[in-house]
């Protein structure tokens, strides 16, 4: 796609496009909190129940590198536009819905839409967002789902004990398309690329696809969400479960999801410190398995004050993990095979991603169901943190400051490699292949 030269005054468009994350974001996280009105009255199965959690990821599993060749052809802010659009009537749409079937068939127009912005975002910040607020954009961008967490699960809980899941699932539509007209007046236009700018970035999508680097990138993002959709989409669940009444499961579980945007956007302040990528990824799943572990594997009933240490152990479990997703968007340029596309690494990585927000919430309901409780949690938290820690060790190191800025050439159209504005240039020429 050809890459426009954006007028003066549009460095603020990076925070339209936060806001737009954030909008996509609580079509995921409005589910929680209303999963107990929604099993009672549409009569879901707990696996049922997990299933909805998670297809929402299930067009971003398969369409990733898909919608970054729609955006090379049609635009970056056309495909985040439609993607909006998607989302609005999908929640509008399954706030009619009589049964499970059609619920699930408009959670999956949902994640249409989520794929779209989720992939589009990321180019549309570092085509707008000034040099020197790169770094900090990129954070609050890997911080947004930690943002619409706090904001879904804290509204959810409040409003869900009013209104019925239906006007909650309407209301969210409204939000959905509210950041629109904000993006089609500050986030500037885009150019298609045409026929021809079909063929480059289908090439450019080959040399990406098959190069190493974006695929481990991509599982260890998978071993961090899985994990932490897994424990954070069922929390209120969990909290019920213990006994917990009113509002307060969705409280407590909103604030578990705000401590991971806080660890993200800290984690972006200390790389562009020129903190070591490689010094934040093994520690990051170190903590979080071994917080996961007392705060499922131990039975706190009868404990004084049980219910606040365990909440404890998933907060340090959740604001750890925000630091995974803050360093692996940093080193997407670095990622990037010669002769690649930065969108489609974006685009490879969001499958892997979202493959891994699809199976934690279900694997962990069938856990559940099959051992006869969440204490079986720490099973998928601990396998999956042991899991990404060694493929983690095949990522390149560097500073957070040169990871940023390889990213920022690579993706404003550089070519990876060519040492033109790029100090990594030269381990990039080794096509995608990346070393401790």
């Amino acid at each position: 796609m050809a890459s426009k030269s954006y007028p003066a005054g549009t460095g603020g468009s990076w925070i339209v496009v936060v806001s737009a994350g954030v909008a996509a974001g609580l079509q995921v996280w409005k589910v929680p909190p209303a999963l107990p009105f929604l099993r009672h009255d549409l009569s879901l199965s707990l696996v049922q129940a997990g299933t909805l959690l998670g297809i929402v990821q299930l067009a971003g599993m398969l369409g990733g590198l898909a919608v970054s060749l729609l955006a090379e052809l049609i635009g970056e802010r056309r495909c985040l536009s439609g993607g909006l659009v998607l989302l609005f009537l999908g929640s509008g749409g399954g706030g009619f819905a009589g049964s499970t079937a059609p619920l699930l068939a408009s959670r999956a127009v949902e994640g249409a839409g989520f794929i779209l912005v989720a992939v589009t975002g990321p180019g549309l910040i570092r085509r707008t967002a000034p040099p020197d607020r790169f770094t900090t954009a990129m954070g609050f961008w890997g911080a947004y789902q930690g943002i619409s967490t706090f904001a879904g699960l804290v509204v959810g809980a409040l409003v869900l004990q009013v209104v019925s899941w239906r006007v909650w699932w309407w209301g969210m539509a409204v939000v959905a398309l509210a950041p629109l007209p904000w993006v089609l007046a500050r986030v500037p236009r885009d150019d298609a690329g045409g026929a021809r700018g079909a063929a480059a970035a289908l090439v450019r999508i080959g040399r990406t696809v098959r190069a190493p680097a974006p695929w481990t990138a991509g599982l260890v993002f998978a071993c961090y969400t899985l994990p932490w959709m897994a424990v954070v989409g069922f929390l209120p669940t969990v909290y019920r479960d213990g006994g917990m009444t009113g509002s307060l499961p969705g409280v407590l579980s909103a604030v578990v999801g705000a401590v991971n945007a806080v660890g993200s956007i800290t984690t972006a302040a200390l790389l562009k410190r020129g903190l070591a990528v490689r010094a934040v990824i093994v520690p990051a799943f170190a903590v979080m398995a071994g917080t996961s572990l007392p705060a499922f594997a131990v039975d706190w009933h009868g404990v004084p004050s049980g219910t606040t240490w365990q909440f404890l152990c998933v907060v340090a479990f959740s604001l750890t993990g925000g630091a995974i997703p803050a360093t692996l968007l940093r080193m997407i340029g670095g990622l990037t095979p010669t002769g690649g596309s930065a969108p489609a690494t974006m685009g490879l990585i969001q499958q892997l991603f979202n493959a891994g927000s699809f199976v934690g919430p279900t694997v962990a309901a069938w856990l559940a169901a099959r051992t006869g409780g969440w204490h079986s949690t720490w099973w998928i938290t601990c396998a999956c943190a042991a899991t990404g820690a060694v493929l983690s060790l095949g990522l390149r190191g560097g500073t957070g400051a040169e990871s940023a800025g390889s990213a920022k050439s690579a993706m404003s159209g550089v070519v990876p490699g060519d040492g033109r504005g790029d100090r990594c240039g030269g381990d990039r020429r080794r096509a995608g292949r990346v070393r401790p």
